[in-house]
């Protein structure tokens, strides 16, 4: 073999070995890049960013990819991914699209097979109002137990001051000693921190995904001791306090509130009871009812008046405190 085979040969290594490198720094940087977008967003998607392209942990496939990557462009999409970010589910919003409307179409099958074919959309459309009131009741169930966990957590942070250490240490501290949600939460802002976002607009995106007076009022409190310094630590034990009374008195008021949120379930349920009773104790019955223009004139404001009410009765059980 010659000299310009063996430089060939030579050079030919070389390029391999280089290639071999190259995409070895580059995998490497990847997956640190990756890892470093899961710790911004936490658990579950973060609207606006890179987290919704990143995959999931390792032992959770996602499913419904491609679905998923068609809604997250979209303004639908976006509020879909910020919802399910504050409810803390495990989903991507293809999941909950592709679940939602399985749902749907097995309530219309059910409905048109169970009662009537014109009972299979207002099935259909009472799983899709449905879904959409799983997700805000998820989300105002993990606000409130965030809520619950605000004067324990104003109290670590004022320990923490007062100790001499800063904020940003004050809230990693916290971060670590509390459980969920306020423990995943306070980890995403203190993430946010290490890599140079600011207390104000960390502190300002924790307020978007899970509003709440209380929270709002220890975001503001901790913004401001920020900005001029002051006297943070008495300002803080004086907020516990403040939110511990506020803790037993929103208690209170929702056991006041329990059996008129129980009669707002309960009605509907009782006239969905009484259309299949009715069906079974005569086959074909609501068919011939809803086969006129007339019936499916009356069923449908039957259904109204139990909306109406059900939004009202929620309504007077509804007292913010």
């Amino acid at each position: 073999m010659g000299t310009p085979s063996l430089l060939a040969v030579g050079l030919t290594l070389l390029a391999l070995v280089c290639a071999v490198a190259g995409l070895h720094a580059y995998a490497g940087g990847r997956a640190q890049r990756l890892a470093l977008v899961r710790r911004l967003a936490g658990p579950g998607d973060r609207p606006g960013d890179a987290a919704a392209d990143a995959p999931a942990p390792p032992g959770r496939r996602r499913r419904f990819d491609a679905l998923d990557r068609r809604l997250r462009g979209t303004g639908l999409g976006r509020r879909l991914r910020l919802k399910l970010r504050s409810t803390g589910l495990d989903l991507t919003v293809g999941e909950y699209t592709a679940y939602a409307l399985a749902s749907v179409a097995a309530l219309w099958l059910i409905g048109a097979a169970v009662l009537a074919p014109f009972f299979g959309p207002v099935f259909a459309a009472a799983g899709l109002w449905g879904s959409n009131l799983f997700l805000n009741w998820q989300r105002a169930r993990r606000t409130e137990r965030f809520i619950s966990q605000l004067p324990e957590l104003a109290r670590l942070i004022a320990n923490g001051t007062a100790a001499g250490l800063a904020m940003r240490t004050a809230l990693s501290m916290a971060a670590e000693e509390m459980e969920d949600p306020a423990g995943a939460e306070l980890a995403v802002v203190a993430n946010q921190l290490a890599v140079g976002r600011s207390l104000e607009e960390a502190l300002d995106e924790l307020g978007e995904r899970l509003p709440s007076r209380e929270l709002n009022v220890l975001v503001t409190t901790l913004v401001l001791a920020n900005r001029a310094g002051g006297t943070i630590v008495a300002s803080l034990r004086n907020l516990t306090s403040t939110l511990e009374e506020r803790k037993e008195t929103r208690r209170e008021v929702r056991t006041m509130l329990a059996e008129i949120n129980a009669t707002a379930v309960t009605v509907p349920a009782l006239g969905l009871g009484a259309l299949f009773m009715i069906n079974a104790m005569s086959p074909g019955a609501l068919g011939r009812v809803t086969g006129s223009t007339g019936g499916q004139i009356a069923i449908l404001v039957a259904l109204g008046l139990y909306i109406v009410g059900f939004v009202v009765v929620r309504r007077f059980g509804r007292i913010d405190v």
